[in-house]
C-alpha cells in the first residue's frame, strides 16, 4: 500500500513551510538590524542599549523555526496542527503591543493576518489528519 500525499497535504505543507521560512527570516533579521526589526514589528526601540532584547527574541524565533522545520520535515502534522493553534498567542500579543505603541494600522493588520493564517494552517492540517486516518482504515 503506497501512502501518496494528497493535494490538501501539499497545501498544508506549503503553508507551514512559508511561515517557517518567514520566522527564520525574522529571527535572522532581529540579529542583523535590531532597531529596524523593531520598527517593522511595530515597537520601535527608544535606546540602542535595548537591542539585546531584540536579539533574545531573534534567538527564540530561530529556535521555534528549527523545531517547526523539523516537525515539517518529519511530517508530524498533529503537532504542527496544535502548534499553529497555540502560536496564535504570539501575533495576538504582538498586535496588542503594536497597537499600544501606536504603530501604523498596517502593522497591526499584519498581526491580525498572521492570526488568520495560523488558523487556516490549523484547519487545513486538521483535515489532512482526518484524511490520513480515513485512508488508514
Amino acid at each position: 500500500m503506497t501512502n501518496k500525499s494528497t493535494k490538501l497535504e501539499r497545501v498544508g505543507f506549503v503553508l507551514v513551510a512559508l511561515i517557517v521560512l518567514l520566522q527564520g527570516f525574522y529571527g535572522t533579521f532581529a540579529f542583523i538590524d535590531p532597531a529596524m526589526f523593531s520598527a517593522v514589528r511595530g515597537t520601535e526601540l527608544f535606546s540602542v542599549i535595548d537591542a539585546d532584547w531584540v536579539k533574545i527574541y531573534g534567538s527564540r524565533t530561530i529556535f521555534i523555526t528549527l523545531i517547526f522545520g523539523y516537525l515539517l520535515y518529519t511530517r508530524n502534522y498533529i503537532v504542527l496542527m496544535w502548534g499553529a493553534l497555540f502560536a496564535v498567542v504570539m501575533p495576538i500579543t504582538d498586535g496588542l503591543l503594536a497597537y499600544e505603541a501606536q504603530a501604523p494600522f498596517k502593522v497591526v493588520a499584519k498581526h491580525v493576518a498572521t492570526i488568520a493564517y495560523l488558523l487556516i494552517i490549523f484547519f487545513v492540517l486538521k483535515k489532512v489528519i482526518a484524511q490520513k486516518i480515513e485512508q488508514d482504515l
